[in-house]
């Protein structure tokens, strides 16, 4: 994922990249147990066993903190190369980011920050923009540059990568998604996920199949 939109860190380069591991792995922790607002620097320092000081070394605030937290966990699961055709087939790559997207937005970790989310929707949208800029629209920043050069090669009929992205995305999702964030449904069916990203690419590939 790019880094355009990530927050500033602390000042100075980090010292030690383990303690900055441990502080993003505390933070998570925290944000989704207790949520945001009731998870406070002090604690975050603790859970990670670090001095308030280095944590501030690292992070110069919460809010950066929380979009570092947001941003480690999609380039972890999203990783760069993902994103790159490399003459690879564009069915093989677009299974590939599927799977791994459906991991990723399926997962206890991504359900509970969505939840988070929606909780401050409505008394902190600065910080849900803040999240949405953080997460997912680099994910759509990604795929849009995939889509265009799709495009531009004939391999994709794309004209707008950005609406084709979105598509994509809630393709990948589809009913799943929304009943594991109600508690709907309590846990993922691998199998069963795996045919319905495989599905979904099957269908999106025919939709975007060039003229």
């Amino acid at each position: 994922m790019i880094d355009q939109h990530s927050p500033a860190s602390g000042p100075g380069r980090p010292k030690d990249p383990a303690k900055r591991e441990a502080i993003l792995n505390a933070a998570r922790l925290l944000f989704l147990g207790n949520g945001y607002e009731g998870s406070s620097m002090d604690a975050i320092a603790a859970e990670a066993g670090v001095s308030k000081l280095t944590l501030y070394s690292h992070f110069k605030d919460k809010e950066a903190l929380f979009c570092a937290a947001v941003k480690s966990t999609c380039e972890t699961r999203l990783p760069r190369r993902l994103f790159q055709l490399d003459g690879r087939p564009i069915a093989a790559v677009l299974l590939e980011i599927g799977q791994a997207f459906q991991s990723l937005v399926n997962s206890p970790e991504s359900l509970g920050l969505h939840r988070v989310m929606v909780a401050l929707a409505a008394h902190n949208p600065q910080l849900v923009r803040m999240f949405y800029d953080a997460g997912p629209q680099q994910l759509l920043d990604d795929l849009e540059r995939l889509f265009a050069q799709a495009h531009a090669e004939g391999r994709l009929h794309a004209p707008d990568a950005l609406r084709t992205a979105e598509h994509f995305c809630a393709l990948i999702k589809g009913g799943l998604h929304f009943r594991l964030l109600i508690g709907r449904d309590e846990a993922v069916d691998e199998a069963c996920a795996q045919r319905q990203v495989a599905d979904a690419v099957a269908f999106f590939l025919r939709a975007t199949q060039p003229a």
